[in-house]
């Protein structure tokens, strides 16, 4: 049976979305269409890959990265994965303003962001135990 985890929305891609859309208004109001056109492009592509990015933790053995329509996804099979953590994001006075977690295959690292993601976690070594055996 399959798993899905949903990718969590920071306030960093907030903040883009914000200044893309700004943008794109100031382009429209000066007249500036062509500009204007590529930023609403950008912005279309943008919130497809914020609205649908998961991960999947496939009953085959699994872990499959979707980004939305307009961006390529990635597959990788659980026994490959040599290593998952949790790493810090930014700190801010000691504390970390947020948490993502890394997971290392092959000679690649992937940086994963669910909604929550010690469930993810546990879930993605059950599954990686179940691979192995």
């Amino acid at each position: 049976m399959d798993r899905i985890f949903h990718a969590r929305i920071t306030a960093g891609q907030y903040a883009f979305l914000a200044l893309a859309t700004g943008a794109t208004f100031f382009c429209l109001w000066e007249r500036h269409a062509i500009v204007a056109a590529l930023l609403m492009l950008l912005l279309t592509a943008s919130i497809e890959k914020l609205i649908h990015t998961t991960y999947t933790l496939t009953g085959d053995g699994h872990l499959v990265l979707y980004y939305g329509r307009f961006l390529r996804g990635r597959t990788i099979a659980l026994a490959d994965i040599t290593a998952v953590e949790r790493v810090a994001g930014m700190r801010v006075a000691g504390r970390a303003l947020g948490h993502s977690i890394l997971i290392r295959h092959g000679h690649r690292c992937e940086v994963l962001q669910p909604t929550d993601g010690q469930a993810f976690i546990e879930a993605l070594l059950k599954r990686m135990d179940k691979a192995r055996l």
